[in-house]
């Protein structure tokens, strides 16, 4: 029997069964270490995914949504997160995780902790887990207001 991490930042030990789990232990770690090339592998190609946050807003399709990351990684803040108190469920060709994120947003003068509700859909699709989804929201309106500040200086 497979079980999951209960915190997933990217630098777990792998299930090494190419599922789910996988492609969820290797989106996190591509964000944290800001690798677009990682990002890539784990999202579905084409205009089909999606992507909707309070920072990055709405975005459709691969392109758009490596356009918001390229920004978050180019820019002064540096964003780590951990996924964790989540739920997981899925059938043969797709699975969803709900749950949280906790991090800090780092810049050369401020450290803001962060944190996230968040939902990542995955497909398989030729034979691969691929992200199609992702939604973010926030509790907390000021920490939400600063952490647009500290993105978008």
């Amino acid at each position: 029997m497979n079980r999951y991490p209960t915190k997933v930042s990217g630098g777990e030990t792998k299930q090494g069964d190419g599922g789910p789990v996988d492609a969820l232990i290797d989106f996190y770690g591509a964000f944290n270490r800001g690798d677009l090339i990682g990002l890539k592998a784990v999202w579905l190609e084409g205009g089909e995914p999606s992507m909707d946050n309070p920072v990055g807003g709405i975005r459709r399709g691969w392109n758009q949504i490596a356009q918001g990351y390229s920004k978050l990684f180019e820019g002064q803040a540096t964003v780590r997160v951990t996924f964790h108190d989540f739920t997981s469920q899925g059938g043969d060709d797709w699975h969803l995780f709900v749950g949280r994120e906790r991090g800090a947003c780092r810049t050369p003068t401020e450290v803001l902790d962060i944190a996230f509700r968040t939902t990542r859909w995955f497909v398989r699709k030729d034979g691969a887990w691929r992200q199609l989804h992702h939604h973010g929201s926030v509790e907390d309106p000021k920490m939400l207001a600063d952490y647009q500040r500290l993105i978008f200086g």
